[in-house]
């Protein structure tokens, strides 16, 4: 199963543009959320969540990460089970029945390695970067923690102030709430990242 956000603000009402506002506007009504509750919390237009809910704008991994965080999911929950019969027990997750989430816009495309569905406590992420891409400019956060291994290429990461620079082997950990944004500093070749989501706060010390 495949969840496309292309590139751009779409002009029309695109299929994949459909399927995610689909599973955005489900999870928020099974959550009894107004338009007005999730505006208010994401700080963003009562508007474009409607439109992205109708599949006309094309959210960014900043606003999917907002709505997450609002629908108490993680970035994992956004992603549905394929058309088969629920695995009442989701154990495995074969490589030809990874859920995807290809984000045009940032040029970076998310494979689910854990089984959709259930609590979302933890995501497991294949992640591919094109050439160039980045989540954009403006560093987001969001609940939980993540690390990650960079298994090809290369990975800027900038957490609050800092800028760190990635390559073939390198790993990293840091809470989500920490201001964040990474992008592929190679203009030639992809970068690939094994990426793990965390939902919750790390216990007080």
């Amino acid at each position: 199963m495949t969840v496309s956000i292309p590139r751009g603000e779409a002009t029309g009402p695109e299929p994949v543009d459909r399927a995610v506002g689909q599973r955005l506007r489900g999870l928020r009504r099974a959550r009894g959320l107004s338009l007005e509750a999730v505006a208010a919390s994401t700080g963003l237009s009562i508007g474009f969540i409607s439109q992205v809910e109708r599949g006309l704008s094309s959210p960014s991994l900043r606003v999917l990460a907002l709505l997450a965080d609002t629908l108490q999911i993680g970035i994992g929950g956004l992603f549905e089970s394929g058309p088969d019969a629920p695995d009442p027990d989701p154990i495995v997750v074969f490589r030809k029945d990874r859920p995807e989430l290809q984000l045009w816009r940032a040029g970076i495309t998310k494979q689910l390695l854990t089984p959709p569905g259930g609590a979302q406590g933890m995501s497991l992420f294949h992640m591919v970067l094109k050439a160039g891409a980045s989540t954009g400019d403006e560093l987001f956060s969001h609940d939980g923690e993540e690390a990650g291994l960079v298994l090809a290429g290369r990975l800027t990461l900038v957490v609050e102030t800092r800028t760190l620079q990635l390559a073939e082997g390198d790993s990293f950990r840091f809470e989500s709430r920490r201001p964040h944004r990474f992008s592929n500093p190679d203009p030639r070749g992809e970068t690939v990242v094994l990426w793990v989501n965390v939902l919750g706060s790390l216990p007080e010390a």
